[in-house]
């Protein structure tokens, strides 16, 4: 049994919020649909939990709207956004805006599982059903099984049907570090043609 969580002192909060801070992550963009209202949320929290089966997670504030739209439809979509999406994160990031419409101005297809809105400016997309929730705190974890998932054009991938992107190079990741966005800068090393990793060499 898990003991009560014990709170931290002012200093403390700051740092950990600080800490958080600098975890560079990648930037998608989570929807649904309830009661045939569409539902987003620009999200970071975001990660890969397993392979057989597939599943991800996402972590949902509870006082966000999208909380209780996400566990009613019970299905959902994740765009993992491109650098030109940018101004799709800014603005389903923005507390406030009107539910209504909110995807007028955002370019965007249905998925074909879940007929959840995906976001044409993203270089992948997944539709997922609701697996498992969990207790996070002033957050819930909610674990999803993956039915679909496609990659934007490389020239080996088509295109999704709708999303108006061309056989074209592939786009570079938004990624989010210290309440800033920012672009990847690659380096000519790649794990699956360098050496050993530091891990690795310690076994």
């Amino acid at each position: 049994m898990s003991s009560a969580p014990h709170p931290l002192d002012p200093d403390m909060s700051r740092a950990f919020r600080d800490v958080l801070g600098r975890f560079a992550s990648g930037v998608t963009v989570v929807t649904t649909v309830a009661d045939g209202v569409d539902h987003a949320m620009t999200a970071s929290a975001f990660c890969s939990v397993s392979l057989e089966p597939p599943l991800v997670l996402v972590v949902v504030d509870r006082r966000n709207r999208f909380h209780d739209a996400v566990l009613d439809s019970g299905t959902w979509g994740v765009s993992v956004l491109a650098e030109e999406g940018q101004d799709d994160a800014t603005w389903l990031a923005r507390r406030g805006r009107p539910l209504e419409n909110q995807l007028e101005h955002v370019r965007h297809h249905r998925g074909r599982q879940t007929g959840a809105a995906l976001l044409d400016r993203a270089i992948g997309w997944l539709e997922c059903r609701t697996w498992h929730t969990y207790d996070g705190g002033d957050h819930t974890i909610v674990v999803g099984e993956v039915l679909g998932a496609s990659v934007r054009a490389d020239g080996d991938v088509p295109a999704p049907p709708g999303s108006g992107f061309a056989e074209s190079t592939l786009g570079e990741p938004l990624l989010y570090y210290r309440s800033h966005y920012g672009a990847l800068v690659r380096s000519p090393e790649s794990e699956k043609n360098s050496g050993p990793s530091p891990v690795q060499q310690q076994r």
